[in-house]
């Protein structure tokens, strides 16, 4: 039980890292456009939603490879632990 609950752990804390910055980013790239949508009233949903878009992709463009290689080598503690884990 041990080894499923530090799997599960060490998983939910790649998942983390793996998501805050792309979430920070898309986050702080639609306040930019929130701010520049109310300053101009411009009420467009392309507006908000291309720059978002944009932005994200770029973020994991920019962390992809960063998170292939988590995501690796949590599979890789994932298969070692598999005898533990059955054994319980």
């Amino acid at each position: 039980m041990n080894a499923f609950n530090g799997l599960l752990r060490e998983a939910m804390i790649v998942t983390a890292t793996i998501a805050l910055p792309v979430l920070a980013i898309a986050a702080l790239a639609g306040l930019a456009v929130a701010v520049v949508q109310a300053a101009t009233q411009v009420q467009e949903q392309t507006l908000s939603l291309v720059p978002k878009l944009l932005c994200t992709g770029i973020a994991l463009a920019c962390f992809g490879n960063a998170a292939m290689h988590l995501l690796a080598g949590l599979f890789t503690d994932a298969v070692r632990a598999i005898p533990q884990v059955v054994a319980g």
